[in-house]
Order: structure tokens, then sequence, then C-alpha cells
């Protein structure tokens, strides 16, 4: 009796603490579009990248806005949230979001003139 009591016990493993969190695989899809303001200002828009691993959009918009020197902000919109990086910085930011933030390549996409254009 004593043995099957041990074998139980053993059996039987204290659960303590939190388990590991599971985490949703996305498609990750990040679109870059430069927009004209008004003659000859343009603001760059990033969308998507709340769809990338670890990577806060705060942080990543001021990480943007400390490399390219002029504002940058997060903006709900119903499409989801972009961020808008005033000056166009359409490819410098490609690249950096491919370098700094370890996006693949193919995952990322430029609008030129309403054509989403693979960045490689």
């Amino acid at each position: 009796q004593k043995q099957k009591e041990e074998d139980t016990k053993s059996n039987k493993k204290k659960r303590r603490g939190v388990g590991a969190k599971k985490v949703n695989k996305v498609d990750t899809r990040v679109v870059i579009q430069k927009l004209s303001r008004n003659k000859k200002k343009a603001v760059t828009v990033v969308v998507g990248m709340e769809t990338v691993a670890g990577v806060k959009l705060k942080d990543a918009a001021k990480t943007f806005s400390k490399r390219f020197a002029g504002s940058s902000s997060v903006k709900d919109t119903n499409a989801g949230k972009e961020i808008i990086i005033q000056g166009d910085h359409m490819y410098d930011v490609a690249a950096m979001v491919v370098d700094k933030f370890s996006v693949p390549a193919n995952s990322v996409y430029l609008d030129i003139d309403g054509e989403f254009v693979p960045y490689q």
C-alpha cells in the first residue's frame, strides 16, 4: 500500500506558477507608403508593424523619429494602427525595418503609385 501512495505522489506533479504564454502566429506584413501633405511636404506611413513580434509601436515610432530627425507618431485608424513619420523616407524606413526590427525582407512592401512592390 505504501508503494501505491508513493507512485501516485510521484505521478501527480504539483504545478506552481504561471504556465508559458502561447504566442499566436500572425502573418507579418509591413506596408510603407508615402503620402503628400501639401505642395512639397510629404509623410511616410508604416502600416502593419503591430504584426511584428516583440515590437511596441510607441518605441518603434520613437526610434524612427530619432533616426530621421523628424516627428513620428502612432495613429489608430479603422484599418489598424499606423506609424506616421514626417518626410519622404520610404526606402530608408524599409531598410531600417528589415535591419533593426528583424522583419524578413519578403514581408515588407512599398506602395509605389498604388502598387505594392516587395522590398528586396
